[in-house]
């Protein structure tokens, strides 16, 4: 009996150490999934998408012409404000610079709408930006601008509005252009679903802020269309 017993525990315990390491192991795949479709990271790749991919609205640039664009873009919506986030954290405004605190979110969400805006006003300004490559800018803006009020009530998912933002404006691509983008959408749409669920899996988010970001994204994209 004594034997019996001591046999049930030792593989009890083996069970919970394979369970603890496939967990873990599932943790680090969604840490990976979520630091490579950072949200500063995600219009970027729509951009180059755009310039490099699938490149019909920029028929006739010149590869300096478009490096230029994806070096703008970079500064932009990654570089700046990844050094503005280092700064409030080394100056103590926030207490990590993986904004797990939803107070530690408002400073950042200003600053990033500061340079969103710039890339928009800049982009408007050139006659050789693609109208809908101003569009985006502003759907980049305004998903941030409309983030920052729902992170007064709820610690609202970045990762779920980068994502909500870029399908939603492939979508509208994908129906004013006569494009195949079947492909294309699938993949998007299998990136958004890996994104969300890693933030799930890490216990960073509730479904309802994910959600919400998703929606946050999506109507960003609506309303650009019709500012812009």
């Amino acid at each position: 009996m004594v034997t019996k017993l001591i046999v049930d525990k030792s593989e009890g315990l083996q069970e919970v150490e394979e369970k603890a390491q496939q967990n873990s192991a599932l943790r680090a795949v969604a840490n990976f999934v979520s630091y490579v479709f950072h949200p500063v990271f995600v219009p970027v790749y729509v951009i180059a998408f755009l310039l490099f991919v699938q490149p019909f609205l920029f028929v006739g640039f010149e590869a300096r012409q478009k490096m230029l664009i994806i070096v703008q873009s970079f500064l932009m919506f990654t570089f700046f404000p990844l050094i503005s986030v280092g700064l409030l954290k080394a100056l103590k405004f926030i207490s990590s610079v993986k904004l797990k605190e939803r107070k530690d979110r408002i400073i950042p969400f200003i600053i990033c709408n500061i340079w969103y805006f710039w890339i928009w006003y800049v982009w408007r300004n050139l006659p050789q930006i693609p109208h809908d490559a101003v569009v985006f800018a502003m759907s980049v803006f305004l998903a941030s601008s409309i983030g920052l009020l729902f992170n007064i009530y709820m610690k609202i998912s970045m990762h779920a509005i980068a994502i909500g933002t870029a399908i939603a404006f492939l979508v509208g691509l994908s129906f004013q252009y006569d494009i195949s983008f079947g492909l294309y959408l699938s993949v998007a749409f299998l990136i958004g679903g890996a994104v969300c669920t890693s933030r799930l899996i890490l216990n960073d988010h509730q479904p309802a802020e994910i959600y919400w970001g998703l929606a946050t994204g999506v109507i960003a994209v609506m309303l650009a269309n019709i500012i812009v």
